[in-house]
């Protein structure tokens, strides 16, 4: 990849390059983002996510889609949002997965160029739609998806150098550990308060913060928790005003976290350590 070295921002580039560029990664991400709504939908209820037996279906009335419904993003506009054969609506959450995967794929090139690190980086994204729409739906974090994230810092490892072996395993421990404490402690006082026995921090969260750290570094997943936290408690309190319920899935807002902290998260964690370290300098 070495060859393909700030490609993407190179100066000698002309502009119909980077509108084909982007234009393919987005179709391609939206493709991917289809594959990812089956697999949001069926990877819950156990059923096969390949199995030419269990062909795509509308949910109201069982039909089978046709293919050139099975567009991605586009047949869902053309058909106004709903089913060909008995006109129920379909849900807008399937062309928002694909496109916000076809997105995030063309902000990932836009910001790391074109190099393992986006490939990889564009793995991870996808496979953090997944953990958070599932959880969103389920309030459960789905683990075979989590060990694929960890999976990821092997070639990570292999194919950059810009996080050693050493801040991997940090990261993996950094905020992994104080959640499964924060959890621990506060199953104990929930428990004693409402007899329910579940953590604030679930440890599928707490997995997926393994998983992260040691795909990100230190840094950046300690940026990814710092976001996530801070998203999940803006949200908390919109879903408390909007219905009254204090509980809701932490996994979707670590999902953003992970993604910032993934394209941002080093360089975050630099500035914040610039403005602190600032005055002791002049």
């Amino acid at each position: 990849m070495g060859e393909f070295e700030n490609m993407l921002h190179s100066d000698f580039m002309e502009p119909q390059f980077y509108i084909m560029f982007y234009t393919v990664v987005f179709l391609f991400g939206i493709c991917i983002g289809s594959f990812l709504n089956v697999v949001i939908l069926r990877l819950p209820k156990h059923e096969s996510i390949i199995s030419h037996k269990s062909p795509s279906h509308c949910m109201t009335c069982g039909e089978r889609i046709r293919k050139r419904d099975l567009i991605p993003v586009f047949s869902w506009l053309f058909l106004r949002g709903k089913c060909h054969s008995c006109g129920e609506k379909i849900s807008p959450r399937y062309p928002i997965v694909e496109s916000l995967n076809g997105l995030l794929y063309v902000l990932t090139f836009w910001v790391l160029d074109l190099n393992a690190e986006s490939i990889i980086t564009c793995v991870m994204m996808s496979l953090l739609i997944v953990i958070a729409f599932m959880d969103w739906d389920t309030m459960e974090i789905d683990l075979i998806i989590v060990a694929l994230l960890f999976l990821l810092a092997v070639p990570s490892a292999f194919f950059t150098d810009e996080v050693s072996v050493k801040d991997r395993i940090i990261g993996a421990l950094i905020i992994s550990v104080p959640f499964f404490i924060i959890g621990e402690i506060s199953r104990i006082f929930i428990r004693k308060k409402t007899g329910e026995d579940f953590r604030a921090i679930e440890l599928g969260d707490t997995i997926l913060m393994i998983a992260a750290g040691a795909l990100l570094g230190t840094q950046a997943v300690i940026v990814s928790a710092l976001v996530g936290v801070i998203a999940a408690a803006v949200g908390g309190l919109i879903n408390k005003y909007a219905t009254g319920n204090s509980k809701f899935a932490f996994g979707p807002f670590l999902a953003i976290g992970i993604a910032v902290g993934a394209l941002w998260g080093n360089n975050i964690a630099d500035w914040y350590v610039g403005l602190l370290t600032a005055p002791l300098q002049q």
